[in-house]
């Protein structure tokens, strides 16, 4: 489940590592480039200098020495003439601010735990794990915490019994491993997309179809490297499927379930803003407008307030289904939906009743 991710499985990570003589880095994907048709040629480090900021040729001849460029995936030199359809990424690498997970007394809510396995009940604002900026308060920091406490050893503090993540603003439910016996065969069901995830989300507009499916590969954006796009066609990111069911119907939002296959970085949110159905109050994909609806002034203040309770994207990872690492039975865990979301669901029901009563 994302990894900030709805869910992104730990062994699918895009950005790659690197070891230095002087310790671990991260190689991260800072600049993806396809060229245009219409390319004349053009060294690299001359191309490039015009499209990364602070750039001068020394320091993009040295990134491309020290294999930091690539071009249609192979390492590639600074005298290099770009072609048409050439795709080239920037990599930089940065040394993150502590490798040590710091354990935290910092509430959590365990819906299960047995000598294997917990099930955590993750709330809005929690971040899985700690990196890009946000090296304490996790939930993995938490969970440290509470391990230690309980004499409980998992060797690679660094992933503290995680097999999977899901958004910091994402609600739901979290499985973490507490052996590397059930790390392992829980990291293994949900490489084979063999993990039941069903998610309860509110959507802008009315849904045309009472269920489907999106099948469109997600990548980094090709301009905003923080933010996911969706690829129909493939020709980026990988591999993402997503079914969704339509619950309920409120006019100009539509209550849905939806059930992941795979696991890519925001793809829920990714693949419904794909369709024309961002999430509700989701402010990186979209839904923090008023997609749908009228004109009118009280409908406006209605959708504010909702935004209000709700300043996140309606988003809940509710069931989370798998094979028991030891016990050998299929283990089923459930969630009620958060404050939050639950408010504003029952709002929007009360609204829609309110219209049909006047249709009526």
């Amino acid at each position: 489940m994302s990894i900030d991710n709805e869910a992104e499985d730990i062994w699918e990570d895009d950005d790659p590592e690197t070891e230095t003589e002087e310790g671990p880095q991260e190689r991260v994907e800072r600049l993806r480039i396809v060229t245009e048709k219409r390319q004349e040629p053009l060294r690299i480090d001359k191309f490039l200098m015009n499209r990364l900021e602070g750039a001068t040729r020394n320091k993009v001849q040295q990134a491309i020495d020290d294999g930091h460029i690539l071009v249609n995936d192979a390492t590639t030199k600074a005298n290099y003439k770009v072609r048409p359809g050439d795709t080239i990424v920037v990599f930089e690498t940065r040394r993150p601010e502590s490798q040590e997970i710091i354990p935290e007394n910092i509430p959590l809510n365990i819906v299960y735990e047995d000598d294997s396995l917990m099930i955590i009940n993750k709330p809005a604002g929690m971040v899985v794990h700690p990196g890009c900026g946000n090296y304490s308060g996790t939930l993995v920091n938490g969970m440290s915490y509470y391990l230690q406490q309980g004499n409980v050893a998992i060797e690679g503090l660094n992933r503290v019994g995680l097999v999977h993540r899901i958004d910091k603003d994402t609600t739901g439910l979290v499985v973490i491993g507490k052996t590397e016996q059930a790390m392992a065969h829980l990291a293994a069901q949900f490489k084979k997309h063999t993990v039941h995830r069903r998610y309860i989300a509110l959507v802008w507009g009315d849904m045309e179809e009472e269920e489907g499916t999106i099948n469109a590969h997600i990548g980094r954006n090709q301009r905003f490297r923080k933010i996911m796009d969706a690829y129909p066609d493939g020709e980026h990111g990988k591999e993402a499927i997503t079914h969704y069911k339509v619950l309920e119907r409120f006019n100009y939002v539509t209550l849905v379930e939806l059930r992941l296959e795979t696991g890519r970085t925001h793809q829920i949110r990714v693949h419904m803003r794909l369709i024309g159905h961002p999430l509700f109050s989701d402010t990186t994909y979209g839904g923090n407008r008023i997609a749908k609806g009228t004109v009118f002034n009280k409908y406006k203040q209605f959708v504010e307030n909702c935004f209000a309770i709700l300043p996140r994207q309606a988003l809940h990872a509710k069931e989370l289904g798998f094979n028991h690492p030891t016990e050998n039975k299929k283990v089923m865990f459930d969630s009620e939906l958060p404050a939050d979301m639950a408010t504003v669901i029952e709002r929007w029901r009360v609204y829609t009743a309110g219209i049909r009563t006047k249709e009526g």
